[in-house]
């Protein structure tokens, strides 16, 4: 008889234990399931059990992080797109560059030669007196500046250092009493310079690919402007490419042209290949050219002056045309540069916002998993 009344006494004594071991497990479930179904929610059945714990009120009252996710995960993926769009910018100003120097090269022969010539005929005319209007010094009153610049932008500073370039000359002519007109090539100058007080001679576009057409009707503008009187000196500020990642503002003058410098300087020729998978830059040393020698008993049919005349409106023109190209080729080679740095920093942005979003996801499961064994332990 007392053997039984222990084993009952017993079992009364553990069923309430059981109660409440069913009772956390069931409640568990429930607190799971609300968590998976709402996650960020504090209302309903999970809200009433978690209130009367102070620890689950303090973890319940972070800041929802759902929303915080999607927006990491959607400024991820517009970086994404970001780093194709740029990617894509930086080869396609790559194959213009080339094609950019094959222009180049295919119109130095022609400038080498008729170099050439004019070196010849000034040499032997140096002792006779020449009555040339492009190579007569005249007192100067009013300055035309020749601005290049770009008809786009995304290249880097190359407009800018263009821009900055041209406002110092301008300040520096002003300083000494000098008038300045301008003559803009490439829209980016165009928009900045029209709203300026620095009047605008003529303003036209650039272009991706220079021709002999837009230097003839550049040279036309400036010849006709020299020989009325309108313009005394007309000087040419472009982007002198150096290297692909190097390219300087240059000024230099080219109307009146001086006798001393018509034959042009040692140059250097760059040519775009790949290297492992990268873009690198050789470099070919020009030597200067050397003038023609005319023997001193050949007769020419038409006077040496005149053939000057005639020729260097020529020469004009193929200067021109050969800075617009140069021009041209820093203008890509810095939109190649800027395009290549964008595609770093938005590789080096993607993996930081990846980073963090990892971060919030992992934050966002702990604190899941806080309020499931707080909520459990409140009705325990």
């Amino acid at each position: 008889m007392g053997g039984q009344l222990r084993r009952l006494t017993r079992r009364a004594a553990l069923r309430p234990h059981l109660a409440g071991i069913m009772l956390y497990f069931v409640l568990s479930t429930v607190a799971a399931v609300t968590a998976f179904t709402t996650p960020m929610s504090a209302s309903g059945m999970r809200g009433a059990q978690i209130a009367a714990s102070p620890a689950v009120a303090r973890v319940s009252a972070a800041p929802i992080m759902g929303d915080n996710i999607r927006e990491l995960r959607s400024r991820v993926k517009s970086v994404k797109n970001t780093r194709k769009i740029t990617s894509a910018m930086r080869l396609v100003a790559a194959a213009k560059v080339r094609r950019a120097q094959e222009a180049c090269l295919r119109s130095r022969p022609f400038t080498e030669t008729l170099e050439r010539i004019l070196g010849g005929l000034l040499a032997r005319l140096s002792t006779e007196a020449l009555d040339i209007p492009l190579l007569q010094q005249r007192e100067t009153k009013t300055v035309g500046l020749v601005v290049i610049t770009g008809d786009r932008g995304l290249c880097g500073s190359y407009n800018s250092a263009a821009i900055k370039k041209t406002e110092k000359r301008i300040a520096e002519l002003t300083a000494q009493g000098v008038n300045t007109e301008l003559i803009l090539i490439g829209q980016k100058g165009g928009t900045y310079f029209k709203r300026r007080t620095t009047p605008v001679r003529k303003a036209i576009a650039c272009g991706g690919v220079p021709t002999a057409a837009m230097a003839t009707e550049i040279a036309n503008e400036l010849l006709s402007s020299y020989y009325a009187g309108e313009l005394d000196r007309v000087e040419l500020i472009y982007t002198s490419f150096l290297s692909m990642i190097s390219s300087v503002p240059s000024i230099r003058t080219i109307v009146p042209l001086t006798p001393q410098g018509i034959e042009a300087a040692g140059d250097e020729i760059f040519k775009m290949s790949t290297k492992d998978g990268n873009f690198a830059i050789s470099k070919e040393k020009v030597p200067k050219v050397e003038p023609a020698e005319f023997a001193p008993d050949m007769i020419f049919e038409q006077e040496p002056s005149q053939l000057l005349n005639a020729i260097l409106p020529l020469y004009l023109n193929g200067q021109l045309l050969r800075t617009l190209q140069e021009s041209v080729a820093s203008e890509l080679a810095s939109r190649m540069t800027a395009m290549q740095a964008a595609t770093d920093n938005a590789r080096d942005l993607q993996k930081a916002l990846e980073q963090k979003m990892n971060r919030a996801r992992q934050a966002k499961i702990t604190q899941e998993l806080m309020e499931i064994i707080a909520g459990a332990d409140s009705v325990a």
